[in-house]
C-alpha cells in the first residue's frame, strides 16, 4: 500500500479510497498533494485489485478548495505550467482510468476542486455539500477541464451562469443520490471490464457522430463479448443465480 503525506490511501472490497487531507487549509492543493494525487491516481489505475474509486476530502468542511493561494502568494507563478504540468494530468487519469471514479463531495468542491469533482463519473453530495466555480472570484476563468465537464452537464446557459457569476451551487440544486462508499462497493462488484469499455465509448461519443459511434460499439461490443465476466454473466443468468463478477 503505497504511502503520503498530503493524501489518505486504502483499498478495501476493492474500492480505492483516495482521501484528500490537508483539512487544515479545506483540502486545498499545494505542489506536494499535486504530485502525490497524480501518483495516487497512476496506482490506483494499474492495480488489478482495485476495482471503484472514491475521492473526498477529509474534515467536515470541505472536499477540496481547489489550489492553494497562499503557497505561492507574493510569487509570480505560471498558471499555464502550473495547469499542464499537474492539473491537466490528473483530469486525463481520471478520465481514462477504466474504472469508475466517484467524488465523494461532504462539504465545498471550489476551482480545481469544482473540477475534479465534475472530472469524475458520479458525484454524491451531501446535504451541506456546495460546489463552486470561483475562479471570476479573483478574474480568472474555469480551468481543469471545467469548460468541457459543465456545459455537458448542466447545458451552456446554465454553465454560463455558474461560471460567470462564480455563485455557491448547493447540493439540492446539483445531482443528489445515495451513499458513495455503498454505490462505489457495488461498482467494485460489477462486471469492471465492461464498465471501462462503457467509459471509454462515452468518451468518445461525446466527439463523434452518431454513425462513428454505431460502428465503435459494434468493435467495443466484440471485445466485452470476449470477457471472463460476460461468460460468467451468461452462466448466472441461465442458472438463475447472482452473477460473481472478478473484472476480468
Amino acid at each position: 500500500m503505497p504511502s503520503f503525506q498530503t493524501l489518505l490511501y486504502n483499498v478495501t472490497d476493492g474500492v480505492c479510497t483516495i482521501t484528500l487531507n490537508r483539512p487544515e487549509v479545506y483540502n486545498a492543493f499545494n505542489e506536494k498533494m499535486k504530485e502525490e494525487f497524480n501518483d495516487a491516481l497512476r496506482e490506483a489505475g494499474r492495480d488489478v485489485q482495485v476495482r471503484a474509486v472514491v475521492i473526498r476530502g477529509a474534515g467536515e468542511k470541505a472536499f477540496c478548495s481547489g489550489q492553494d493561494l497562499k503557497e505561492h502568494s507574493g510569487s509570480k507563478r505560471s498558471l499555464k505550467e502550473s495547469l499542464e504540468q499537474n492539473y491537466n494530468p490528473m483530469i486525463r487519469k481520471i478520465r481514462t482510468m477504466e474504472k469508475p471514479v466517484v467524488a465523494m463531495i461532504n462539504g465545498v468542491a471550489a476551482g480545481a476542486g469544482c473540477s475534479l469533482a465534475l472530472a469524475c463519473d458520479m458525484r454524491l453530495m451531501s446535504t451541506t455539500a456546495k460546489l463552486i466555480e470561483i475562479f471570476i472570484r479573483i478574474g480568472l476563468v474555469p480551468d481543469s477541464g471545467s469548460h468541457w465537464f459543465l456545459p455537458r452537464l448542466v447545458g451552456i446557459s446554465r454553465a454560463f451562469e455558474y461560471a460567470a457569476t462564480g455563485r455557491d451551487i448547493p447540493a439540492d440544486e446539483a445531482e443528489r443520490v445515495g451513499l458513495a462508499l455503498d454505490l462505489a462497493r457495488r461498482l467494485a462488484k460489477a462486471p469492471t471490464k465492461a464498465i471501462g469499455l462503457i467509459k471509454r465509448t462515452l468518451n468518445k461519443a461525446l466527439a463523434s457522430d452518431l454513425e462513428s459511434i454505431l460502428e465503435y460499439e459494434a468493435l467495443i461490443q466484440q471485445i466485452a463479448s470476449g470477457t471472463e465476466d460476460h461468460t460468467e454473466g451468461l452462466r448466472a443468468f441461465i442458472e438463475k443465480r447472482q452473477p460473481v463478477f472478478k473484472g476480468k
